[in-house]
């Protein structure tokens, strides 16, 4: 059975929480509300504000990002909100991008695929509870070793109760991380996908699968969406079209770019590498315009009533394959949000 999930936006000077809209989304049965960061506000601290503030709808992160935290502080974080929202908290985590993680954070960006899989092993050992944590891996070791280390740490079991039970979604676009997110994680989050094109990421998740023995049957493929509803289809297509140019032109350089590469494999490699020199080169309104508006389409519900309500069937029929668990929808527009209920469930 598909589920809804909504998306907040995590940009802007003020952090502004749209209660009402959650406890909008949480009358008409959403599954789930999401919350992210970058380099302004947290996704924990907002986190904590809707579950304190709400009482069925679950939330998640999209995403935490790990090289900001440490594994054991990413669970405490979550086994934390677990009791307090009894059940409610899902651990979504990220390895963010290089300039984010080096210019923000101040730390190497490493090999993020490696980070992950040691990142979500250490949370699960620490969830189960069932002795205390010793790990040696590449990127983490606990006790912690190395020419500035005491050698005085100790292996440790949480205080919490054990909470195995608690969700872990990691974020992916690259075929590496979609391996590592079906190999160690419940679900995975990717930033856009095609309900056409679920081949672009079956083969990597089905490898991923061959290691963890889990199916598609149990496990949550959580695509954002983001839908904007209008008459004219051209202007809703523009603020879905500034946002891809963002990304497939702006998070990151000419030689990294993580979702400049996923648009060449969705099939428009000439659209990507004219956004990219578009925004690159300071034109960014040129960038949105170079986004195809097929990319669109495929992606996101936009355009009048009748058509969103039209291209949801395509979600549906990928839901019916066990392609799609969750759709989590990104909108400023709450009167979608019972056409959403009505199209979709």
């Amino acid at each position: 059975m598909l589920k809804l999930g909504l998306m907040l936006n995590y940009a802007g000077r003020q952090v502004s929480i749209p209660m009402d809209l959650v406890h909008e989304v949480e009358r008409l049965g959403f599954d789930s509300v999401w919350v992210s960061e970058a380099y302004g506000s947290d996704a924990v601290t907002v986190a904590t504000w809707i579950l304190a503030r709400t009482e069925k709808i679950r939330v998640g992160t999209g995403i935490m990002q790990m090289p900001a935290r440490t594994p054991a502080m990413a669970a405490m974080t979550a086994m934390s909100l677990h009791q307090l929202s009894e059940g409610r908290f899902i651990a979504g985590l990220g390895a963010s991008g290089p300039q984010v993680v080096e210019g923000w954070h101040g730390v190497p960006y490493g090999k993020p695929i490696t980070r992950t899989k040691e990142y979500v092993e250490i949370m699960r050992r620490i969830f189960a509870r069932d002795r205390p944590v010793e790990f040696q891996g590449e990127v983490y070791q606990l006790p912690a070793q190395g020419p500035n280390a005491t050698g005085l740490g100790k292996p440790l079991k949480s205080i919490l109760g054990a909470a195995p039970e608690i969700p872990i979604y990691t974020a992916s676009v690259t075929p590496a991380g979609m391996r590592a997110a079906a190999e160690v994680a419940d679900g995975v989050l990717p930033i856009w996908m095609s309900p056409e094109k679920f081949d672009l990421l079956r083969t990597s998740l089905d490898e991923g699968f061959a290691h963890s023995g889990r199916t598609l049957e149990n496990f949550d493929v959580a695509p954002a969406v983001r839908v904007v509803m209008g008459d004219d289809l051209d202007e809703c297509r523009l603020p879905v079209k500034r946002e891809m140019a963002l990304y497939v032109g702006g998070m990151g350089s000419r030689k990294k770019n993580f979702y400049n590469d996923y648009c060449r494999r969705m099939g428009y490699g000439d659209a990507a590498r004219e956004i990219q020199e578009c925004f690159l080169g300071g034109d960014r309104e040129g960038a949105a315009r170079a986004v195809p508006d097929a990319l669109v389409d495929e992606t996101a519900l936009v355009g009048p009533e009748e058509r969103i309500r039209e291209r949801a069937g395509a979600w549906k029929a990928a839901a019916r394959r066990n392609e799609v668990s969750t759709v989590i929808v990104s909108t400023e527009q709450p009167e979608v949000l019972s056409i959403l209920v009505d199209c979709l469930l």
